[in-house]
Order: structure tokens, then C-alpha cells, then sequence
């Protein structure tokens, strides 16, 4: 019997040539594999084709957060004012309080972290603003104040002038100019994330412009993905693993769609995990009610989890070993995931953020 608090239980071979390393030249040209959990059976679509799957009286909630260009690539200063050789690769998180003299500070995932001491400066490539070092959480993880140069007002401009889109670093290539509109959804609106809501990459104008013919309703959430999805879990027993928290909001346009939706026994179905996991925050809180709410979710899903608010999922496919794959092996079933998974192998399917999809009814 599988053990599903596991980690090993969440492992599968990939090759390495199914990882989509670019988007298709199409979005909704994406395959589109189809799970029916009542029967538990499979077929093969493309997201295209994904308004026939929905009636008037359901709710499509998508995640509107905007990937910032966060990725910045520097040196560090040695004490006589020259750059050492070694490169630093930074992913600025999001802001926390300034400095005493009012520095703007910034949360980042540092590489090579153990060569950022606290007290270190760093010198950025593609910019004359600067870096200090003024704290070590461990995992990669610091904090820098931000000395801007150049008439650059604050952080989030620096990261639009000398930023590149965060794309995985699993795709083994640098951003392009093309991951600039390609990493973010056609209704990407609230900047913050450092990883774009991938599910919601297929969409189109032409498939919106459908859902909105068939008068299928589209409401919108915000969650601000950060290293609360994408971080490694590294511990054996998954339940020991802690999730750092992610920001979200649920306005009250959201809510009311929502309740709308469940009062006429229509489908609530979220567009990605993080849709997924924001409505669960609320619902849990409230004994399945969802009402307008922002906070920073921690919520951490596995199998044996009640879901309240979700009645289907659009999702990727997710790495091995990910709290992603968790999710959807806890909403899905465990064994019918791992089956959908080997079907989709079978069936060249695309993996990870760039590929293609899976609809769970």
C-alpha cells in the first residue's frame, strides 16, 4: 500500500526532452488531457476545446498576479571598490522594512549564497544601483538594503530596468525577450510574482471572448506566487514540511460570483493550483463560505485534505517530489494522478510550465 505522506510517493521518471523548454506558438493550441474523476477515465483534448466543458451556471476563477522581472545578475565589491569574477544571481522576493536611514529593503533568494556574508556589497551588471547584505536567514534566503542610482525612484523600477523575467530555472536557458509577454497570462493585471500561475498561461482573447458568448461567468483572485509554491520539500514525511506563506486577495466582485455560482449548483473551477489554494484558505476559514478577504496563505494541501470551494481544477503537469503535485494527487486521488501522468508520458504530452495541461472534473 502506498504511503501517502511520503515523499518518495510523489517521484516519477522524466525524460529530460519532455520538459517544455519554449511556449507553443499558439497558447490554446496546447494539449489538454482530460480526467473524469467519477469515472476515472481519460481523454485527450486541446485547451481550445476547453469551453465545452462548461455550462452557463459555472464560475471560471483565475489568478490575475503579474510576474515581476525580478532576476538580477551582479558581482560582489571587494573592499578596494573592484568586482570579484564570481557571478551572483539574485530573486528579489518582495519588500520589508526600510533601513534606519531609509534604505528600501528587499526579502531575495541569493546563489551563491555562502559568499553573501551580512556586510557584503554587490555591485549589480546591467546597473550603477548597489547592494548590501544586511541579513542571512539560510536556504539562499537574505535581505539587501538598495542604494538606486541613475534617477531610478525605487525598487520596483529598478527591476523593470535591469530585471529579467524569472523564468525555471529547469528550462537550462537565460530569459528572452519573448519570456517577457510569454510568461504572463493575457489577464495578468497585479505585479508581485516571482513565477508566473502557469495553468492560466493557455488562455487567449479568442477563449475568454467564447467563455463570455457561452455567458459563462469569469471571476478573479490574486495570489502572489512566490517560493511558497515552488519551494523543494526536503524532508521524508511530507507533513514535516512547512510552507512559507504567499499573499492573496479575494475582492468582493470574487466572492459574490462565487456564491453565486454554488447557490445554482454550478462548478467552481480554478484556473491553477493557486487559485486552488487561495479559495481553499477561504473556505476553510469560514465552513466553506467563500467572502472578500486578503491574508498570506500557508495552506499546505495533501491527500486527506476537504476540499470546500473548488469543483474542478484546470492544472500543468508538476515536478516530481512538488507540493503541486500533492495538491493534485489530494483533489484528483493519489492513484489517479499517477495513472494520468503515465497516460499523458504515453501520449507526448509537454511538462512543467511551458507545456500542457490537465483538466480534472
Amino acid at each position: 500500500m502506498t504511503d501517502l505522506f511520503s515523499l518518495d510517493s510523489y517521484d516519477y521518471p522524466l525524460p529530460h526532452d519532455r520538459i517544455a523548454r519554449y511556449p507553443l506558438a499558439q497558447r490554446d493550441h496546447s494539449k489538454m488531457l482530460v480526467v473524469n474523476r467519477a469515472t476515472r477515465s481519460f481523454a485527450h483534448h486541446t485547451f481550445a476545446e476547453l469551453p465545452q466543458f462548461l455550462a452557463p451556471n459555472d464560475v471560471v476563477v483565475m489568478n490575475n498576479t503579474r510576474v515581476l522581472p525580478c532576476r538580477l545578475y551582479a558581482k560582489r565589491i571587494k573592499a578596494d571598490g573592484t568586482c570579484f569574477t564570481g557571478a551572483v544571481a539574485l530573486l528579489f522576493l518582495h519588500p520589508v522594512e526600510k533601513t534606519s536611514d531609509g534604505l528600501p529593503q528587499w526579502r531575495v533568494l541569493m546563489k551563491p549564497a555562502k559568499k553573501l556574508p551580512v556586510g557584503s556589497r554587490i555591485q549589480l551588471d546591467n546597473h550603477a544601483s548597489t547592494l548590501t547584505v544586511t541579513d542571512y536567514r539560510g536556504n539562499g534566503e537574505g535581505v539587501v538594503s538598495v542604494h538606486l542610482a541613475n534617477g531610478v525612484a525605487c525598487v520596483e523600477d529598478l527591476l523593470q530596468h535591469a530585471g529579467e523575467m524569472p523564468i525555471p530555472p529547469y528550462l537550462n536557458r537565460h530569459a528572452e525577450a519573448s519570456d517577457t509577454t510569454q510568461y504572463q497570462t493575457v489577464f495578468a493585471k497585479v505585479p508581485g510574482s516571482q513565477a508566473a500561475p502557469t495553468a492560466g498561461l493557455h488562455f487567449t482573447p479568442e477563449v475568454l471572448a467564447t467563455l463570455d458568448e457561452q455567458g459563462i461567468t469569469r471571476a478573479e483572485v490574486t495570489l502572489t506566487v512566490s517560493i511558497g509554491t515552488f519551494r523543494e520539500v526536503q524532508t521524508d514525511n511530507i507533513l514535516n514540511h512547512t510552507m512559507d506563506g504567499e499573499w492573496y486577495t479575494v475582492d468582493n466582485s470574487a466572492a459574490q460570483a462565487i456564491t453565486a455560482c454554488k447557490s445554482t449548483n454550478g462548478k467552481v473551477l480554478a484556473i491553477g493550483t493557486t487559485v486552488a489554494k487561495t479559495l481553499e484558505t477561504v473556505a476553510k476559514e469560514h465552513d466553506g463560505t467563500i467572502v472578500p478577504q486578503s491574508g498570506e496563505s500557508k495552506l499546505f494541501i495533501v491527500p486527506g485534505f476537504e476540499f470546500k470551494a473548488v469543483d474542478r481544477l484546470l492544472t500543468n503537469f508538476h515536478m516530481p517530489k512538488s507540493t503541486l503535485l500533492m495538491l493534485v494527487s489530494a483533489f484528483a486521488d493519489y492513484d489517479l494522478m499517477m495513472a494520468a501522468y503515465q497516460e499523458a508520458l504515453a501520449h507526448n504530452y509537454r511538462f512543467y510550465s511551458y507545456g500542457d495541461c490537465m483538466l480534472i472534473l
